[in-house]
């Protein structure tokens, strides 16, 4: 397989799910060999964000990645649309540190990059295929990742939410899965937790149509799916395991997010670099 860019540069604008800030955001062709790389056109000097797992910086209510002085934020939905549409090598203008939170789904995204078209380059696709078990643990929390012939995810949440409860799903991943099982499902929130974050200056641009939001006994959005949270959470990790380029593994997940998905990353790289 070869490597695959845009063929043409496509933009959106919007607000960001937790900064509630405008952005502007063009998605750029680029050349081969370059990944992903973020490109913060408000600051000075325009300074480029690689998108590395060595260069996460934070995992509080989303994934944030930090070089030369700038950030980005919020990078999950879009990474995730990004890797399952096959999309290699492309630069990520943004006016503003968040990418738009469109409808809290990875599904505008995937339609954007339809709309600009994919185009083959020269130099051959890498995928890393997990020659060995890596392994985050906290308690009954955990994630694997684990040698397997494709890209597969089996996840398990368990939510004290009368509503939720224990839920599973295990999906091998193409994105023909993707598009029909993960890409339109939403970030999901909890009243109870909307003060807190609030005073963490998070979920400015969070509403009833952009998130799932439960209340204590009821759900206050219209649901996509009866099992929309851990729809997302798979989003989630997808999204946070292409920070490592594209991968053959099969990810198992207890009750996990982002942090989870940023340290067995980082294990990850380090290993593939020999360190």
């Amino acid at each position: 397989m070869k490597q695959k860019t845009l063929a043409k540069a496509i933009t959106y604008s919007g607000n960001g799910l937790h900064s509630g800030l405008k952005v502007t955001m063009t998605l750029q062709p680029a050349p081969v060999n370059s990944g992903v790389v973020y490109k913060r056109v408000d600051l000075q000097n325009q300074p480029l964000i690689h998108v590395r797992p060595d260069l996460v910086s934070s995992t509080v209510r989303a994934t944030t990645i930090t070089e030369n002085g700038a950030e980005v934020f919020t990078v999950e939905h879009l990474m995730a649309a990004l890797s399952m549409m096959g999309v290699d090598n492309v630069v990520v203008e943004m006016d503003s540190p968040e990418p738009p939170v469109t409808d809290g789904s990875a599904k505008v995204f995937c339609n954007l990059i339809k709309q600009a078209g994919l185009v083959e380059q020269e130099a051959e696709k890498v995928v890393y295929a997990v020659d060995k078990e890596f392994s985050v643990y906290d308690g009954d929390r955990y994630i694997i990742v684990k040698p397997y012939d494709g890209y597969r995810i089996s996840f398990t949440s368990i939510n004290k939410h009368p509503l939720l409860g224990t839920q599973y799903f295990d999906l091998i991943l193409n994105q023909e899965n993707f598009e029909k099982e993960i890409m339109s499902a939403r970030t999901v929130a909890f009243v109870e937790e909307l003060e807190m974050l609030k005073k963490l200056g998070l979920g400015k641009g969070g509403n009833l149509e952009n998130c799932v939001v439960f209340d204590k006994d009821k759900i206050l959005s219209q649901p996509r799916f009866d099992n929309e949270l851990i729809r997302h959470k798979i989003l989630d990790v997808i999204g946070d395991l292409y920070l490592l380029g594209s991968i053959k593994a099969h990810v198992i997940c207890v009750t996990t997010g982002h942090a989870f998905n940023s340290a067995v990353a980082k294990q990850i790289q380090l290993y593939r670099e020999g360190k």
